[in-house]
């Protein structure tokens, strides 16, 4: 189907440009042969003119039909009369305008077009072209404006309806997720208190019952943020410095020893944001995870919170190999990724958590390869 192949706003540009194409050929024929129609008549109209000027001499029952057609003809070119000796404007007719400079103009634009004038006793009668010829000449801009209206319209509609249908299927994956993982989640648990009763007496199995505990609670988190996609999430105004920190906390635990975390300290202050954390904490282990990716093992990961205007700024950045220029701006698209072994649907979903349920922005702010990149969190302060 057309609608579904990638290649669709191309057929539909080439297929808008072939309809301009063919209606500007053929209302430039038209607007070709009416021109050459009233060439003939302005032709014509001299010895009509110099024939009525000679009325008072000749016999009143001489026939004048055809030179009164004719000036009926020419009743609707613009004329421009030009006193012969001084050059001088005289009158015009057919021109909406009373400016003697545009009239002036005017004049020596149909002079530099090489319109011939015609001899009108001691006045010279310059024409241009008529009202509907110019209209005819100007059709094929009108039509241009339209048809690339409509293709833009079309691409804007069909693309938010594609849009709409892939934001349908994420939220149809994460809520199916949530809803998969939460039986053997609580599966699990049973199996874990069960283990903690049946072995109360022996402290090894107990710790690793315990710790089983901990990384069952982090699945049913998981689950729960998966849960929460295409809902609209409860949001809760919270310390950005400690919930930075929280977040920070989890990832160095489980990141290579050489790499440096240098965030805020929590108390550093107090600047509060609206958030739903379970969400947040999602998007900023996203970007860490992507941190931890990029610097192999070894590096600074750092992070930086500033306030202007009533926003809230997060600059996470870390030393790792950066993004290439070209890809800067495909990193949030759904399927994007650069590994191996990826789907291409982290970064989306941090943009779609921070923009529509956060009423917030993401970006890259800057990046370089092999010196790092920082992403830049935005978000509504709570005073």
């Amino acid at each position: 189907m057309l609608f579904t192949s990638s290649k669709w706003p191309i057929y539909l540009s080439l297929a808008g440009l072939m309809i301009v194409m063919l209606t500007l050929w053929y209302t430039n024929r038209l607007a070709g042969q009416l021109a050459e129609i009233e060439r003939k008549q302005l032709r014509l109209l001299e010895p009509a003119l110099e024939r009525i000027s000679r009325l008072d001499n000749l016999d009143s029952e001489d026939d004048f039909s055809m030179e009164t057609e004719i000036l009926e003809a020419t009743e609707t070119v613009p004329s421009i009369l030009v006193d012969a000796a001084s050059g001088s404007v005289v009158s015009w007719d057919q021109i909406e305008s009373t400016d003697t400079v545009y009239i002036a103009r005017m004049l020596d634009e149909w002079i530099d077009q090489g319109r011939q004038p015609i001899r009108i006793d001691a006045q010279l009668a310059y024409f241009g072209e008529s009202y509907l010829l110019r209209q005819l000449r100007l059709f094929p801009i009108a039509l241009l404006i339209l048809i690339s209206t409509f293709v833009l319209l079309a691409y804007i509609s069909l693309s938010q309806a594609r849009k709409s249908e892939q934001n349908r299927v994420w939220v149809g994956m994460a809520k199916e997720t949530a809803h998969q993982l939460g039986t053997p989640i609580s599966a699990i648990v049973g199996w874990v208190e069960h283990m903690k009763l049946m072995y109360e007496d022996q402290p090894d199995l107990i710790e690793i019952s315990d710790e089983l505990k901990k990384d069952v609670d982090r699945l049913s988190m998981v689950a729960t943020r998966f849960s929460k996609i295409g809902a609209a999430p409860e949001l809760t105004p919270i310390n950005i410095y400690e919930e930075l920190d929280k977040c920070r906390a989890y990832m160095q635990a489980r990141a290579p020893r050489k790499v440096d975390f240098d965030f805020p300290d929590p108390g550093a202050g107090e600047l509060k944001v609206a958030i739903n954390p379970l969400l947040f904490d999602w998007v900023i282990e996203n970007l860490l995870r992507n941190a931890l990716d990029a610097l192999d093992g070894k590096g600074t990961i750092s992070a930086h919170v500033s306030q202007n205007g009533g926003k809230v700024y997060i600059d996470i950045t870390d030393t790792g190999k950066g993004i290439e220029a070209k890809n800067i701006r495909k990193v949030f698209d759904p399927g994007f990724t650069t590994k191996q072994r990826g789907w291409g649907l982290g970064l989306s979903l941090v943009k779609r958590i921070i923009v529509e349920y956060h009423d917030g922005r993401i970006a890259v702010a800057r990046s370089k390869p092999g010196v790092g990149t920082t992403f830049t969190i935005q978000l509504p302060q709570v005073l």
